[in-house]
C-alpha cells in the first residue's frame, strides 16, 4: 500500500486511552540513552514500513530512540503511545490529496472533521494536523490562495484554543500532479494570509528540491512558517546515503541553527530489504 492509498482511507475512531500525555511543545531537546545528541525530534512516516505491524515499527523505533511515528489515523495514535512514542502528525480527514482548501466547496466537509478532529488531537497530545491545497484543475494560483485562507481562517480560532498546529504539506506538483501548494513561496503567503501561528507549512525536502532546489536558503529564509519537516533522498525517495544529491548533515545543521523545534520526519522510501536498517542509517545521518 502507498501513501496515496493510506491517505484515502477513511479514519476511524476508537477509544484513546486515558494515560496519553499532552504534547509539550516548550519542553527542552533530552539526549536519547542510545547516543542521539538530542538536536532534533527524529520522527517516521508509517507508509513507508506498511508492510511492518505497527506495534513491531513502533517497538523497533523506540529503540532507536525516535520520538514519534507518524501520518497516522486516529485509531493508531493509542498503539504509538503506549510505546512510548508520539505521533507527530495524524489526519483528520478521509480526503486526500487532490480534493483540498483551495475549493469552497470542499469547505464545509472539511472544517467539520477537523473541528472533530482538533479536540481529540489535543487530548492525544498529536501536535500537528495535516491538510492539502489540493489540485489547480485549471484554478489560477491567487484564487487558490484566497480560498484556502478562507477555508483555514475558520479552523485556527479551534486551533489555537486547543494548542494544535494544521499544517498544510509542501508536494512537487509532477508526481502528484496538479498540485497547488507546490512552491515555498505560496505556502509562505498562505501563511501570511491565515495569520495565526496554528497553520503553518509541512516543509518535505524531497518535493522542494524538485520543484525549486535551494533548500537550505529557503529553510532559513522561512523557517518561521515551517511546522513540520520530511526528508528524502533525491532522486527516488530513497535512502539519504551517498546514492542521491542531497548532502543532509549539512541541511540537518541549518534547520537546527534556526532554532527550529519541531520534528523531523524520515519518508523515504527503503531500498534495503532490511527496511529497519535503512531507517537507523538514515536517523545517525540526520543527527548532528
Amino acid at each position: 500500500m502507498n501513501r496515496r492509498e493510506m491517505i484515502g482511507k477513511t479514519a476511524a475512531s476508537v477509544a484513546l486511552s486515558a494515560t496519553v500525555l499532552p504534547f509539550q511543545e516548550s519542553r527542552a531537546a533530552e539526549p536519547a540513552s542510545n547516543g542521539l545528541k538530542g538536536n532534533i525530534h527524529h520522527s517516521v512516516s508509517q507508509w513507508c514500513y506498511g508492510d511492518i505491524p505497527l506495534a513491531d515499527l513502533a517497538k523497533a523505533c523506540k529503540e532507536m530512540g525516535l520520538e514519534s511515528i507518524e501520518l497516522l489515523q486516529e485509531k493508531d495514535w493509542a498503539t504509538v503511545s503506549s510505546a512510548g512514542l508520539k505521533c507527530a502528525v495524524g489526519y483528520a480527514t478521509d480526503w486526500g490529496i487532490p480534493k483540498g482548501f483551495n475549493r469552497i466547496e470542499n469547505h464545509d466537509k472539511l472544517v467539520a472533521d477537523f473541528e472533530a478532529m482538533i479536540p481529540k488531537a489535543a487530548a492525544a497530545g498529536v501536535p500537528n494536523l495535516i491538510c492539502f491545497s489540493g489540485n489547480r484543475e485549471g484554478q489560477n494560483d491567487q484564487v487558490g490562495l484566497i480560498n484556502c485562507a478562507k477555508g483555514l481562517r475558520r479552523l485556527t480560532p479551534l486551533a489555537e484554543k486547543h494548542g494544535v498546529t494544521i499544517i498544510m504539506e509542501l508536494l512537487n506538483s509532477y508526481g502528484h500532479k496538479d498540485y497547488q501548494c507546490d512552491h515555498t513561496a505560496w505556502g509562505a503567503a498562505l501563511c501570511e494570509m491565515v495569520g495565526s501561528e496554528r497553520f503553518k507549512l509541512l516543509y518535505d525536502i524531497f518535493h522542494m528540491q524538485i520543484m525549486e532546489g535551494n533548500v537550505i536558503d529557503t529553510i532559513r529564509k522561512n523557517i518561521k512558517y515551517i511546522g513540520h519537516i520530511h526528508t528524502g533522498g533525491v532522486p527516488g525517495r530513497h535512502e539519504l546515503d551517498e546514492t542521491q544529491e542531497l548532502y543532509y548533515p549539512a541541511i540537518m545543521k541549518a534547520i537546527v541553527d534556526t532554532g527550529y523545534k519541531g520534528f523531523v520526519g524520515q519518508e523515504f522510501v527503503p531500498t534495503n530489504p532490511d527496511k529497519l536498517a535503512s531507517l537507523k542509517k538514515c536517523i545517525l545521518i540526520c543527527d548532528v
